[in-house]
């Protein structure tokens, strides 16, 4: 059975719209996995890539080099958060990322070409690259039964100069910085945010709740339904985009997620002190941090 898709247009653009041709964005980006301080093993896994005329990948897991510059070339950023205990949700998360690696190669044709027109088949071909993924991981737990219960969540940014799609499933996060303020660009599929939509807990409560990792959505688990959440964003000059998985917004507030990316404009520092910061917090979770930061410029030449 098919999941479906929410689909979300924002504008986070403090002030009036500015109606000038945007100029052409460099990206800078850098990706970073921890395992934290209280397990022994990484259940996450992320990707960075550049997309030309094929895949480049960056960086699939643990400790990825700086990526290049690059100008009018589409940018795909994946965050992935295992579950279903140690073997099972290492496995969820790496297969989950192969599989919408592998249906980025055979599929998306489009992504030289990103153009207004495209948008809804943009978003019909994240729904399929979720849903694949999904469907990978339910195939491989119902042939081993140790890993019946495995799942994974799954938040992936895709690219092109001024044009950001976010598909989202689970609880790792996607976040816009711009302008100083962190705008929160997904939402948490889990048991104590439903309750909060439907006001029975208030944000407060939430944020320290017994149930508050209880995911209601995520690709596998033993679910063949998934809901996919897609929005689409409007990128300017100097916006920073973040993703991560619970260990880092679980151990630090938006507040503080702020103030490393406004003093940290480097984004492989940025990403270095996030981790450090978190862990001081005490690391209960792995943590990965994915930032790609979008400039009009390269070391400040035009």
């Amino acid at each position: 059975m098919s999941g479906s898709i929410t689909t979300t247009d924002l504008d986070v653009r403090p002030g009036a719209a500015d109606q000038s041709p945007a100029a052409p964005l460099f990206v800078r980006s850098f990706g970073l996995t921890d395992p934290g301080k209280r397990r022994s093993s990484n259940e996450d896994h992320f990707l960075v890539a550049r997309l030309v005329k094929a895949l480049q990948i960056q960086s699939t897991n643990l400790y990825q080099p700086p990526a290049r510059h690059s100008r009018d070339q589409s940018h795909l950023f994946i965050v992935a958060d295992g579950m279903g205990g140690h073997a099972g949700g290492e496995h969820a998360s790496a297969l989950a990322v192969g599989s919408v690696e592998a249906f980025v190669l055979e599929t998306f044709r489009w992504f030289v070409s990103c153009t207004g027109r495209d948008e809804d088949r943009i978003l019909g071909d994240f729904r399929a690259a979720l849903e694949h993924a999904n469907a990978r991981v339910l195939a491989e737990a119902c042939q081993d039964p140790g890993l019946r219960s495995m799942g994974t969540t799954m938040t992936l940014a895709y690219s092109q100069n001024h044009d950001l799609f976010v598909a989202h499933v689970g609880d790792s996060r996607c976040y816009l910085f711009r302008g100083g303020v962190l705008h929160r660009l997904t939402s948490d599929h889990t048991l104590v945010e439903d309750m909060v939509r439907r006001g029975i807990l208030n944000p407060d409560e939430a944020a320290h709740h017994q149930w508050r990792h209880v995911i209601t959505n995520a690709i596998g688990a033993g679910s063949t339904d998934v809901n996919v959440e897609v929005h689409r964003v409007r990128i300017q000059a100097d916006d920073v985009v973040l993703l991560c998985s619970d260990g880092l917004n679980g151990m630090l507030s938006d507040g503080e997620i702020a103030r490393v990316l406004g003093a940290e404009t480097d984004p492989e520092t940025a990403c270095k002190r996030l981790v450090e910061q978190a862990n001081e917090a005490g690391g209960k979770d792995n943590i990965t941090v994915i930032l790609a930061r979008y400039e009009t410029t390269i070391n400040g030449d035009a």
